[in-house]
């Protein structure tokens, strides 16, 4: 399928700001297009001002509630270039760069033994 330069522009923004890959955000549009022809109330744009921190999330309405949780859970899941530059170089100098599943501090060289 091709789309347009200025539609792919807005897919990898919008990708970019989700922490999705373009095929994850096309499908993301795709499944919210659906959600919107089935529901009267559901507004997407309050979804993402929420995720952007401009709209309480205590304002949005159960559907978009539910959308946006899913949105903040995957976001959270994912390092932003930010922490992965942070824990790069906290490992380059030995101090601890993560948790391990018990919730202890793993340090650099635990990671390099592992």
């Amino acid at each position: 399928m091709k789309l347009a330069d200025e539609i792919m522009a807005l897919v990898r923004r919008e990708a970019d700001l989700h922490s999705r890959s373009v095929a994850g955000q096309i499908t993301h549009w795709l499944k919210i297009g659906r959600a919107i022809e089935h529901s009267g109330s559901y507004d997407y744009a309050r979804i993402t001002a929420a995720l952007q921190g401009q709209l309480d999330t205590k304002d949005l309405h159960d559907g978009e509630e539910a959308a946006w949780l899913d949105a903040f859970i995957e976001k959270m899941g994912e390092a932003s270039q930010a922490e992965e530059a942070f824990y790069a170089k906290r490992q380059a100098i030995g101090l601890g760069v993560g948790l391990d599943a018990g919730g202890n501090l793993v340090y650099a060289k635990d990671a390099a033994a592992r």
